[in-house]
């Protein structure tokens, strides 16, 4: 569970250029809730995201995960609770490392004690999670991660993120980098690990579609604010002529990117 109580961010605080990238935002996600975030460029989603991460400082309010405030908790305290995968496929695993080296380095996060001691059973944990991807990457544990193809990684990145079971997995257009086949593969492993670990999950997408196909509950974000929550009926009644529509009439004017996102 995950709750933001009146969170607001402030970019370049105390200077003329001043702004607040976040205003004033509360939400309550409960356990196992996944939701969809979207919103245009600079409406304030990776900065959320990055706020609850421990990334940056809120200026004002709570960032409140498993019912303990960690508003002030340094990045690397709150990575034992929040998992996250970025857009970029390099980014959320170490090339030089082995694929093997790479998710024992993830299971080092949150609860340890739930892991085998001895090192043979570890091994064999964790081949038997990296054959759930369907890649056969459990026959390549000793080969650097570099080696991969960007699907690869991108679903092995993942894969670590979601291992440990995290409080809050944040999905931060995981598929945006990958072609369309990648794409797919990676949702449905999204599905996979969330459904099935009953993991709280927000993902961040420019793509409509998957906006109003995946996930419980649509959030849509406009000047660090949120316009729209939507889930239920609501949620599966949707459309993505409807999700443009709704974003027409919160901004006013025609959304800049319904080209890309309808093509």
């Amino acid at each position: 569970m995950i709750a933001l109580e009146s969170l607001s961010v402030l970019f370049n605080p105390g200077t003329p250029d001043e702004r607040a990238a976040i205003k004033d935002l509360s939400i309550s996600v409960p356990r196992g809730q996944w939701v969809s975030l979207i919103g245009s460029n600079g409406a304030g989603k990776t900065t959320l995201f990055n706020a609850i991460a421990g990334s940056v400082s809120p200026a004002a309010g709570r960032v409140i995960i498993d019912g303990l405030d960690r508003s002030r908790d340094a990045e690397y305290l709150r990575a034992r609770f929040v998992g996250r995968v970025r857009q970029d496929p390099g980014g959320g695993t170490a090339p030089d490392m082995t694929v093997m080296d790479n998710l024992a380095l993830a299971s080092r996060k949150g609860a340890r004690r739930l892991l085998p001691a001895k090192p043979r059973a570890l091994k064999l944990l964790l081949k038997e999670r990296l054959a759930e991807l369907g890649m056969g990457l459990e026959e390549r544990c000793d080969e650097n991660v570099s080696r991969l193809s960007g699907g690869q990684r991108q679903a092995l990145a993942l894969l670590m993120a979601a291992f440990t079971k995290p409080a809050v997995l944040l999905l931060d257009e995981h598929t945006a980098a990958l072609d369309p086949r990648n794409a797919d593969i990676v949702m449905e492993l999204t599905r996979r690990f969330v459904r099935g670990y009953g993991l709280t999950a927000m993902m961040v997408t420019h793509d409509m579609r998957r906006a109003a196909a995946e996930g419980d509950r649509l959030i849509m974000m406009h000047e660090g604010q949120i316009v729209a929550d939507l889930s239920g009926q609501e949620k599966k009644g949707l459309s993505v002529e409807g999700l443009v529509r709704l974003f027409k009439e919160v901004r006013g004017h025609e959304y800049a990117e319904d080209r890309d996102l309808l093509s």
